[in-house]
């Protein structure tokens, strides 16, 4: 499998950086674009050409702690419930429309790295559903919400064997 590396010194600024990542993904045929700790955000014009078709996981139960230290915000909060999000990116800071959430309850919760540690295992789970879900086309954006995600029932099932 092909790979490449996109140094963000070796560009000019963002922009540049994002267009030569759309075209090499585009020169190789990508329908759909997965981020997971990218950490940074992707400017108008990559999303323009991956329209509905960039996801990323993130450590919180969104709209809640958005953005950089997500686990530690939710700490410094005092939160008992924790959680991962698989949703669209949209030009915003984790804003786009969620596709699948999970929690988990940790009351006793006071470090980063044991929470990030339980939310690992919800994080492997639910970002390739996700993509399988996008795979079989069982999402779709409600008509009523464009911020709400539907997800078709009978795909949410995992598959036997």
């Amino acid at each position: 499998m092909p790979g490449a590396v996109f140094s963000r010194g070796e560009y000019s600024d963002r922009g540049a950086r994002d267009r030569a990542m759309a075209d090499w993904l585009a020169q190789r045929g990508a329908r759909l674009v997965v981020l997971a700790g990218y950490m940074e955000l992707l400017g108008e014009g990559f999303l323009a050409r991956f329209p509905g078709a960039v996801i990323n996981v993130h450590p919180s139960l969104l709209p809640a702690f958005p953005g950089i230290g997500a686990i530690e915000q939710a700490l410094a909060y005092g939160v008992k419930v924790f959680g991962v999000t698989v949703h669209f990116v949209d030009a915003g800071v984790d804003s786009g429309p969620v596709i699948l959430q999970r929690a988990i309850e940790l009351p006793d919760a006071n470090d980063a790295g044991e929470v990030l540690a339980a939310l690992r295992p919800l994080e492997h789970a639910l970002l390739p559903q996700a993509v399988r879900l996008i795979a079989l086309g069982a999402l779709r954006a409600d008509r009523e919400n464009p911020r709400r995600t539907i997800v078709d029932p009978p795909a949410i099932e995992e598959p036997e064997g």
